[in-house]
C-alpha cells in the first residue's frame, strides 16, 4: 500500500512540474510559435502525466498546463493575466481538452491493467486445469495452487493443512467475503484480520483440508474470487483421487 501512495505522490508532483518545465522550454520560441501550437504541446505533456498517474494527477496537470501557458506564453509575459481574446479562448480550450484527454488516458490505462490482470488470472486457472488433465498427483496440484495463491494475493505465506480443523479461524468464503463463524455470532471483515485466514478445500461433499493464508492488507475482490476458484480446482483434484483426508 505504501508503494501505491508513493506512486500517487510522484504522479502528483509530475503533474505540477512537467507542464511547468515544458512551458519554460517553449519560452525562447514563444514569439515564433502560435498559441495554438504551444497549447497542443502542453496537451501532450498532460497526456504523458495522466498515462502514468491518477485522475487527480491528470486534472492537476491540466490546471498546471493552463496556468503556465498563461504565465509564460501569452502577453503580458510573466504575469497571470491574458490580454488577448484569442489567447483567453486558447487557454480555456487547453484546460478543457487537457482535463478530458487526461481522464481518457487514465481510463485507458486502467482498462489495459484490467485486461492484463484478467489474462494472469486465466493463466493461473488454466495451469491448474492442465495439471489435473495431465494426471498429476493431487499433492502437485495443491502445491501449484499454493504458489499461485501467494502471487495472486500477495501473501506473506501460505501452507496447506490436510484434514485438520483446529481452532476457529476467519474464512475466505466462495463469494470472496471474509467471515468468522462462532457459536451464535458471525463477523464479516472489511480487511484481512490478524493472523491466518483459512480457505477450505471441499470436494464431492468431503472436507480434505484448507489453505492457511498469511496475507497483507485485503487485495481486490476479484483476486479473492479467483483464489476461491483455484481452491475449487484443488478440491476437484483431491476428490478425483478419492483421498479421504477429511477430519
Amino acid at each position: 500500500m505504501s508503494g501505491y501512495r508513493l506512486h500517487d505522490a510522484a504522479a502528483l508532483l509530475a503533474a505540477l512540474v512537467v507542464p511547468f518545465l515544458v512551458a519554460l522550454a517553449l519560452v525562447p520560441f514563444r514569439t515564433d510559435l502560435s498559441a495554438t501550437n504551444a497549447a497542443l504541446i502542453l496537451v501532450v505533456a498532460v497526456v504523458a502525466v495522466a498515462a502514468v498517474g491518477t485522475r487527480a494527477a491528470g486534472a492537476a496537470a491540466a490546471l498546471s498546463a493552463a496556468a503556465w501557458f498563461d504565465f509564460f506564453l501569452t502577453e503580458p509575459y510573466q504575469r497571470f493575466l491574458i490580454a488577448g481574446r484569442d489567447d483567453i479562448e486558447t487557454a480555456v480550450l487547453l484546460l478543457v481538452v487537457g482535463l478530458v484527454v487526461s481522464q481518457l488516458a487514465v481510463r485507458a490505462r486502467r482498462l489495459r491493467r484490467t485486461v492484463i490482470t484478467d489474462a494472469a488470472h486465466l493463466s493461473s486457472l488454466q495451469g491448474t486445469a492442465r495439471l489435473t488433465e495431465d494426471g498429476r498427483s493431487p499433492e502437485a496440484v495443491v502445491e501449484y495452487v499454493r504458489r499461485e495463491l501467494v502471487g495472486l494475493l500477495g501473501l506473506r505465506g501460505c501452507r496447506f493443512e490436510y484434514g485438520t480443523l483446529m481452532g476457529n479461524l476467519p474464512r475466505l468464503e466462495h463469494d470472496g467475503g471474509l467471515w468468522l463463524h462462532r457459536p451464535g455470532r458471525v463477523t464479516e471483515y472489511a480487511g484481512w484480520p490478524d493472523g491466518e485466514t483459512e480457505l477450505r478445500v471441499v470436494g464431492g461433499g468431503h472436507y480434505y483440508g484448507r489453505f492457511l493464508l498469511d496475507p497483507p492488507p485485503l487485495p481486490p475482490e476479484q483476486d479473492c474470487l479467483v483464489a476461491v476458484a483455484l481452491a475449487a480446482q484443488a478440491d476437484s483434484a483431491l476428490d478425483t483421487a478419492g483421498l479421504s483426508h477429511q477430519g
